[in-house]
């Protein structure tokens, strides 16, 4: 039972898995940000095109 333990508090594959979803989490939220701040602005310089063109 000690062994099993010992050998489930060396294993670090879990703690890795972990950090590299986190960073993906944050990888996303970054990427969401800029194509909707993207989106806005492409938003707001059609519809200026189209009062232009009017």
């Amino acid at each position: 039972m000690r062994s099993l333990l010992a050998r489930f508090i060396g294993d670090e594959a879990g703690a890795t898995a972990i950090e590299y979803a986190i960073i993906a989490g944050g990888l996303s939220i970054v990427i969401v940000a800029a194509v909707n701040g993207i989106g806005i602005n492409l938003s707001g310089r059609f519809d200026a095109m189209s009062t232009a063109l009017k």
